[in-house]
């Protein structure tokens, strides 16, 4: 199992309780899974609207059991940004 970091952003952050978190997972969904466990409630519904970066890199519309993730990486959450 890989060992990184997960970063919480905005209302994110805010609903998970933390700005970031240990995982130990191989792929974003069991890490994305894990955090769902962790934080029960608006989390799950926020990370239904987030976008992912797992090392810099966008994961896009790629299935997240699909993204490996790295000892010692870092995944993003990011909440939709209001704005413009």
């Amino acid at each position: 199992m890989a060992q990184g970091t997960v970063r919480y952003w905005a209302a994110a952050k805010a609903a998970a309780g933390v700005a970031e978190e240990p995982y130990e997972a191989e792929t974003l969904a069991e890490a994305l899974h894990a955090a769902r466990e962790r934080h029960p409630g608006e989390l799950v519904r926020v990370l239904q609207r987030c976008s992912f970066l797992v090392d810099g890199d966008p994961v896009g519309t790629r299935g997240h059991e699909t993204v490996r993730l790295a000892e010692g990486g870092t995944v993003e959450v990011l909440p939709p940004f209001a704005g413009g």
